[in-house]
């Protein structure tokens, strides 16, 4: 039986990663100091004898040798989240996401375990070439804003693990994951799509920072633990960098009429300045889209899901939180 240690594992996606991997029955121990992570994601699991889980920080090096030494592969996703999070949190960032990462890359290297590593479309920054291809140019912000600390470290993060992989021939994986969305996501951290269908079965404004004018890609967390799962098993692909996510583009004004269709709502749509929603001088990016053509030549992969069918299912699962609350 394959034992796989998820970092982060009570988070959004990590529990999605971590049911998936317990259902191909695989045995799995997660990792999480519960900073964005809930254990009420992972509470269903735990009742699994091939379930077990470790409530502490992926820095204690001791904790991780020992969970390391036992696993097969390691898959690491976690990390500090969340644009409110970073911009209120730039240290945390920075020292969870570099730190975390090399620890987690030390212990892997001891006992030559199989990792992979998640990173993010931030590290694309202010790039105009669309769609972003894994092989671009990158181009950051300044260092004094610091919602680029993120993107940053996660950029540190992937040539960290690159040159593990060049000088120690430890098999990393890299994928960049574009706006994962579905249940048990939190908008607590400034992640859009939860936050609009809660403000709209609530009948609350549904607040749109900026113009709305900027375009995203939205891929259903079942799609992305597919391929993650599938790259992970894969052969050949050890050193290399994917993309993750969907090409269905959408403005964020669309998506907050999608989300008041779908939801039903009389929500009103209130625009709200950069500056009132995060700090003054933030910026953003107008344009996100992923090439998939690396990933679909490697593995076959592509998403399933439709956007329409993703926000029916975050509806569905804000509705019965609520309906609990």
């Amino acid at each position: 039986m394959i034992h796989a240690l998820i970092t982060g594992g009570a988070g959004f996606v990590g529990s999605h990663l971590a049911e998936a991997l317990l259902n191909a029955g695989q045995q799995v121990t997660v990792i999480d100091n519960l900073t964005t992570g809930r254990f009420e994601n992972i509470a269903h699991l735990t009742k699994n004898p091939h379930f077990r889980f470790a409530i502490e920080d992926i820095r204690n090096l001791t904790v991780m040798d020992r969970l390391v030494s036992e696993c097969d592969i390691i898959y690491h996703l976690a990390a500090a989240v969340g644009v409110q999070r970073i911009i209120n949190s730039p240290t945390e960032t920075i020292e969870t996401n570099i730190g975390g990462t090399e620890i987690v890359l030390q212990t892997a290297r001891r006992y030559r375990k199989k990792t992979l590593i998640t990173s993010t479309s931030e590290v694309y920054g202010k790039g105009v070439r669309f769609p972003f291809q894994e092989d671009d140019d990158t181009v950051l912000g300044p260092t004094i804003r610091s919602r680029w600390s993120y993107a940053a470290s996660k950029m540190v993060d992937e040539f960290l693990a690159l040159a593990y992989h060049k000088e120690m021939d430890l098999p990393v994986v890299i994928v960049r994951l574009f706006n994962t969305v579905g249940p048990r996501q939190s908008g607590q951290y400034g992640m859009v799509l939860p936050r609009f269908v809660r403000w709209a079965i609530a009948g609350d404004p549904i607040q749109i920072y900026g113009d709305g004018e900027q375009q995203r890609c939205f891929c259903n967390v079942h799609d992305v633990i597919r391929a993650v799962v599938t790259l992970a098993d894969a052969q050949g692909v050890e050193g290399e960098v994917f993309n993750v996510g969907s090409t269905e583009e959408i403005t964020i004004r669309d998506l907050a009429q999608r989300v008041q269709e779908r939801a039903s709502s009389r929500s009103e749509l209130r625009f709200v300045p950069y500056d009132q929603a995060y700090e003054a001088g933030f910026e953003d990016f107008r344009r996100r889209v992923p090439s998939l053509a690396k990933i679909h030549n490697a593995i076959g992969w592509q998403p399933t899901f439709s956007l329409d069918e993703t926000i029916d299912q975050i509806i569905a699962y804000q509705r019965e939180l609520m309906n609990h609350a």
